[in-house]
């Protein structure tokens, strides 16, 4: 058996590895190629801990296996990062356990992998002004795997906390372009392309911030109940999701669907975009929102592949077992 330590992580996957990954599983998600199993999530009753398992099989890539963990939020206070993971890897052919994986990193980059996913095929290819709504641990690998995409030459945030925007402010120096702080109704008056990393039960997004031609990459909600649209900003636009069950129950449709405001059939695949079975965006006022709810076979494609860089650069530990 196979283990990759958490500290590896940061030194074998690079974003485009995340990206190329998890373009791929969507594409055989979207042929039937790769399904997810039932995700169960729960609140524990202690330490205010949601914990629980996703986990699903990609007949392409051979992945097989579930990502254990969840999200304890005193663990910033200690120095840990709230979200924790362990991806476990199954052999396909025998059952046995092939690899144990660091997932807080892996989490990180594939959810940031997901979203640039759909800015590259779903943005318009003018864009020019990105809106980041949220600034936490995630928001970071957002904004960099965002700004790959697109030829963006303004960053705009907002947060619910203002003092944490410097966060993004730091990043966006690094990369040499502008950031300003500003108002939510600021941000969707100017952004092309939109993404929302928070973990709110409340919208922050209203219908009326949103103008024609934007692109939202929604990928906080991934719990019954959250929210971070108005529920008729979905009405308005295109939807995509990386799967549907999941967008419908625990993703941001969750609310326009129990609203009555679009149905199931109006949700697509943005594997089907990646295999060009849906053409996407198709005219520069339409508004495209996708649904991240976050799928175990993406875990699973990016875990797969920082096994093989691991064996591959002598960084992997084997054990029997």
């Amino acid at each position: 058996m196979i283990i990759v330590p958490e500290k590896e992580i940061a030194g074998l996957m690079t974003r485009a590895d995340a990206y190329n990954a998890v373009e791929q599983v969507f594409a055989s998600m979207s042929s039937g190629r790769a399904y997810n199993f039932p995700v169960i999530r729960e609140a524990i009753g202690h330490a205010d801990a949601l914990y629980g398992f996703k986990s699903g099989f990609d007949r392409d890539g051979l992945a097989l296996g579930l990502k254990s963990g969840g999200y304890w939020p005193g663990n910033e206070a200690n120095g840990l990062t709230n979200h924790q993971s362990t991806v476990f890897l199954f052999d396909a052919d025998t059952g046995k356990c092939r690899a144990i994986v660091g997932g807080n990193l892996l989490t990180a980059l594939r959810t940031a992998a997901a979203s640039a996913v759909s800015i590259n095929h779903l943005a318009r290819k003018d864009a020019s002004v990105l809106g980041m709504i949220g600034a936490g641990h995630q928001s970071v690998f957002q904004l960099r795997a965002a700004v790959e995409q697109r030829s963006f030459d303004k960053i705009i945030g907002w947060n619910y906390h203002p003092e944490m925007l410097q966060r993004l402010a730091a990043v966006a120096a690094e990369l040499g372009i502008p950031f300003e702080a500003v108002s939510l109704a600021q941000l969707g008056a100017e952004a092309d392309v939109i993404i929302s990393i928070t973990s709110a039960f409340a919208p922050s997004l209203l219908d009326i911030h949103v103008r024609p031609g934007t692109h939202i990459a929604c990928m906080g909600t991934d719990t019954k109940g959250k929210q971070e649209l108005e529920a008729a900003v979905l009405a308005r636009a295109t939807v995509f999701t990386d799967e549907v069950a999941q967008a419908v129950t625990i993703g941001e449709a969750q609310h326009a669907i129990a609203a009555g405001l679009i149905t199931q059939d109006a949700i697509h695949e943005m594997g089907a975009v990646v295999n060009g079975t849906h053409p996407g965006r198709t005219s520069p006022d339409e508004i495209t929102v996708f649904d991240g709810t976050g799928v175990g076979l993406q875990d699973l494609a990016v875990a797969s592949a920082v096994v093989d860089l691991a064996v591959a650069k002598g960084v992997a530990t084997t054990v029997e077992f």
